[in-house]
């Protein structure tokens, strides 16, 4: 919208405070304070869901692949040429062989559920979601034999245990006697403690060579399952469609989508409702836009008469109104830009500040899953939301405008 410098000038006026026109300065400062807060709960709450899905996703997918794939009862004995015939799948990255059991240990007589992952020590060390998040200890202290495991350190908080402590794991599917099975009792040392970031990982995983834990589960040559990671998640099911005939007898394939589709559903969902429910607060700054521009086309009905008889034309009369408020949707949406991202890098100081304000833990690890506040600010929704706040600002100066345009000069200066 190309403007006169005449209309610049009049709409400069307008967007400035004048003498008995403070009570039209401060509407029109709701105005733009309700679209800054519009546009920044849009950025901060998008980019924190998009964060929490972002981090669980890489967590969980990076723990357990984008895929698995299991045998009859938990047990794929041909496991070897199941991994060989993974690996040469076009698309396939990687085939690493598991095992995981949920089982019991004890600590100073502290119980806590555990879940046993076996893996190669070669596995270990490269594993993505491990590597770098030892807390204390070294993942190159597992070895096959040493008896030296890696805990969890919320597992660790919940025992009380600590680098070198010596715990027992309860395997109940012990060897068979006489008198019934009796459970099998192994000690292990914690050779390290590592902290993921998704509390049900951090508060159950024992991480030991598979070696070993063959030997606590009385397995034999056995695997439970093998993770496959792929080239592209989206499209894991298309790459590892070959595959499926290619397995032994009774093995399947399930993908990260069928084993997290609840909570990735939830999450989907979810986004979509906060998305809708905030733009309706843009929706409210934009009518809010349009009453202090009524209010201004109002106390400005005999200047829009005088201009008219000068010559100003309909159109410069819109032009003039449809800047001024336009320029309060920029202002606005330009300082909640501000606002949000400001917000989302002292995310965590905000959050542990209203907890030690309130008194109450508004980020409770076990319910959120991860230990820390997230976010992920995608470029495109951002341009979104800018769009939107900016069309919806355009629209709602149109009336008011027209309204301004019009005024009959005549019938307002006959009075005066």
């Amino acid at each position: 919208m190309l403007l006169s410098r005449f209309e610049r000038t009049i709409a400069r006026r307008y967007l400035l405070p004048g003498r008995g026109e403070r009570f039209i300065v401060l509407v029109a400062g709701f105005s733009l304070g309700a679209v800054m807060l519009g546009v920044a709960a849009l950025v901060i709450v998008m980019s924190v869901m998009n964060g929490f899905r972002a981090e669980l996703f890489d967590k969980i997918v990076g723990l357990n692949g984008h895929a698995v794939i299991q045998g009859v009862g938990g047990r794929l004995p041909d496991w070897r040429d199941a991994v060989r015939q993974a690996r040469a799948t076009p698309g396939v990255t990687s085939a690493v062989p598991l095992i995981e059991q949920p089982l019991f240990t004890t600590y100073n007589g502290r119980s806590e559920g555990i879940l046993i992952r076996g893996m190669r020590v070669e596995d270990i060390r490269d594993n993505p979601s491990l590597r770098g998040k030892v807390l204390l200890g070294t993942l190159s202290s597992i070895t096959p034999g040493s008896n030296r495991v890696a805990i969890g350190s919320r597992l660790a908080e919940a025992l009380g245990a600590e680098l070198g402590s010596e715990i027992t794991i309860i395997n109940p599917q012990g060897q068979s006697t006489p008198f019934g099975t009796v459970p099998r009792y192994v000690s292990y040392t914690v050779g390290a403690i590592f902290e993921i970031g998704v509390y049900d990982y951090d508060k159950a995983y024992v991480i030991m060579p598979i070696e070993d834990a063959q030997t606590l589960l009385l397995l034999g040559d056995t695997v439970g399952m093998i993770e496959v990671n792929t080239a592209n998640p989206d499209r894991v099911q298309d790459i590892l469609a070959p595959l499926r005939d290619k397995l032994p007898p009774g093995a399947a394939i399930a993908d990260w989508r069928t084993m997290n589709a609840q909570l990735f559903d939830a999450l989907a969902v979810e986004r979509v409702a906060m998305f809708t429910v905030l733009c309706i607060i843009i929706l409210v700054a934009a009518f809010n836009i349009a009453s202090s521009l009524i209010m201004l086309v109002r106390a400005k009905t005999r200047d829009i008469a005088i201009m008219r008889t000068m010559g100003a034309t309909r159109g410069a009369m819109m032009r003039i109104f449809m800047t001024v408020g336009f320029t309060v949707g920029v202002l606005g949406t330009v300082a909640g830009l501000l606002l949000g991202f400001v917000f989302l890098f002292y995310r965590q100081a905000v959050v542990n500040f209203v907890q030690l304000v309130t008194g109450q833990n508004l980020w409770d690890p076990s319910i959120r899953y991860l230990t820390e506040l997230p976010s992920k600010a995608d470029p495109v929704e951002i341009t979104v939301i800018v769009i939107m706040a900016l069309l919806f600002s355009f629209l709602a100066t149109i009336y008011p405008a027209w309204k301004a345009a019009s005024t009959d000069p005549v019938q307002v200066l006959r009075y005066e």
